[in-house]
């Protein structure tokens, strides 16, 4: 146990080291610990470590996508649902399949079902390198949200062909059958995932306020998502997604924003560990998977995995083209319908409720919707250049190294075949990961333009604006009490609302010229807090003040700190 706790100290360290130096050395961080793992394996006296598939599966990646999902916009997810679920299904099929062709030709002994697990286990790309590197250089959003989502859907459909083929290795499937069982598989998942995400958010919105108590909750739903759905012989993937869509959507309306930043820490700094755990796990057990090789097939599986890679990456840099084109298309659709859209928009407004207030609401906010759907597309369209991006991220990790494991034990050339599924890994980490930044700024791809940006903000800062004027201005407002405001309070709040709403445009440039001079009295505000922090250790230090006043005393330091973070 103590060596274990040892293991896992310096892991920890080590993901912080390399996390911390990755973004300086221009290498995103799980490419770099995945080389600091094979390297530590070769250290003298390097434990053997050999972790079972299974705690991967039902441990680590239920968290790793919970808290990737948890923070996708359902929005942008919904509007890209086509492509990613093109790149999610189609893509991951045509992979596998084709993977598989190949590994089953290379070796025809294994037969064709476990030739096709094997393509099924390196099918799925893991976005977590490739958005990473995106947000640092700045990809458009819309990009970083394809690979996210593809990253979040693409396992679900690689576990249920890794099944599907596992069975088919003892026993005759059809396709009708198979098809069945991804249908259900997608349906039960997605059904649960559901139902735990609105029932976990009405729970911790019923306990606001003690953001202990819901952070806790929100450590289990992830399991309690994936567990059930597996016991179903359902997707667990898809309802850990699920849920997490369904809890970041609606957190805005139902927790308080203690909850929300709380939750945002904690599970970032949980995706921060386990994900990179894996990666550097990935790069420490390639020794004990080529030690498990014989000789003779140590050659021959590394040729594969290299073959194997070099598929994968025709495969997807092919199905892109269809599938950029098909956006192309989607493009000039939006700028040709656009009017029509604000026409009837128009119509529609100007004939009225008609009696139906209710209706009439929901109607304005379809057409609103579909006209900002349309207007997304028109203004956010994939160049040639995004699918290039598209095209090379396809890197490999998390569920390649466990779901390669999976593989049955009795399975001809089983050591080859998983050392097959890591060379992918390694090879498309390291390659792609290491050369995506290059290709990012060859293709000169840059982000949303910001004087674009800097005109939407104003845009919806005067609806808000114009919200808070409206509370202010009702005639019947009270306070939680019952008893009215004071009218002098109310006063100074209405000048003051209706000054910054004059003003917003001037507002919102002056803060834009006004950067430096805020960098500057943010960081005279923290050097302030950190003489603040001083003294109080001094206090404390000296034992003259009671620990009841000390721990108030940091409570109001620690407030006002966090203002300023």
């Amino acid at each position: 146990m103590q060596e274990l706790a040892l293991l896992a100290v310096a892991g920890v360290l080590i993901i912080v080291a390399v996390s911390y130096f990755a973004p300086k050395l221009g290498v995103a961080a799980p490419v770099l610990l995945v080389l600091v793992g094979m390297a530590c394996s070769q250290l003298p006296g390097a434990p053997h470590v050999a972790v079972a598939p299974e705690w991967i599966l039902t441990v680590v990646l239920p968290p790793i996508l919970y808290s990737a999902a948890v923070n996708v916009p359902v929005v942008d997810f919904r509007r890209d649902f086509t492509t990613i679920g093109s790149l999610s299904v189609l893509l991951v099929a045509v992979s596998a399949f084709g993977t598989g062709l190949l590994i089953w030709w290379l070796l025809p002994d294994i037969g064709f079902a476990a030739a096709l697990a094997l393509g099924a286990v390196i099918s799925p790309p893991d976005a977590v390198a490739a958005t990473s590197i995106g947000k640092r250089l700045g990809l458009p959003p819309r990009l970083v949200t394809i690979l996210e989502g593809e990253g979040l859907v693409n396992d679900a459909t690689a576990l249920v062909l890794l099944r599907t083929a596992i069975v088919a290795i003892s026993a005759s499937v059809t396709f009708g059958g198979a098809l069945g069982d991804f249908a259900y598989a997608v349906a039960v998942g997605v059904a649960i995932g559901f139902v735990v995400g609105l029932v976990t958010v009405w729970v911790r919105s019923r306990i606001q306020g003690q953001p202990v108590l819901t952070t806790a909750i929100s450590f289990v739903v992830p399991f309690l998502a994936f567990i059930p759905a597996e016991e179903l012989h359902a997707s667990g993937v898809l309802a850990v997604v699920l849920a997490g869509l369904v809890t970041g959507h609606l957190s805005a309306r139902k927790f308080s924003a203690h909850d929300r930043v709380s939750e945002r820490t904690n599970w970032r700094t949980i995706q921060l560990l386990l994900e990179n755990g894996v990666f550097l796990l990935m790069g420490f057990e390639l020794t004990s998977v080529v030690a498990d090789v014989e000789d003779d097939g140590l050659g021959r599986a590394i040729t594969m995995g290299v073959l194997a890679t070099v598929a994968l990456v025709v495969l997807r840099v092919t199905f892109m083209i269809p599938l950029i084109a098909a956006l192309r298309r989607q493009q000039r659709r939006a700028d040709a319908v656009g009017d029509k859209i604000a026409t009837f928009l128009e119509r529609f407004t100007a004939r009225g409720p008609g009696g139906n207030d209710r209706r009439y609401d929901r109607g304005i906010r379809a057409i609103q919707r579909k006209q900002a759907d349309v207007a997304f597309y028109a203004s956010e369209g994939l160049s040639w250049r995004g699918g290039a991006v598209l095209a090379w991220s396809g890197m490999r990790g998390v569920v390649t190294l466990a779901a390669a494991q999976t593989l049955p034990t009795d399975l001809p050339h089983r050591p080859e075949l998983i050392l097959v599924a890591f060379t992918v890994a390694i090879l498309t980490l390291v390659v792609q990961g290491g050369t995506l930044p290059l290709v990012i700024r060859r293709l000169g791809i840059r982000g949303n333009d910001e004087e674009h940006e800097r005109r939407e903000y104003a845009r919806l800062a005067v609806e808000l604006f114009a919200a808070s004027q409206e509370v202010v201005q009702n005639p019947e407002l009270r306070r939680e009490n019952g008893e009215p405001f004071d009218p002098g309070v109310l006063d100074e709040i209405r000048t003051r609302t209706a000054a910054l709403s004059a003003n917003v445009d001037k507002m919102l440039l002056m803060e834009q010229e006004a950067h430096d001079r805020r960098h500057q009295f943010m960081e005279l505000q923290r050097m302030m807090a950190d003489a603040q922090q001083n003294a109080l250790l001094d206090a404390r230090a000296s034992g003259t003040y009671s620990s009841h006043t000390l721990a108030r005393a940091q409570n109001f330091v620690d407030s006002q700190a966090v203002r300023i973070l």
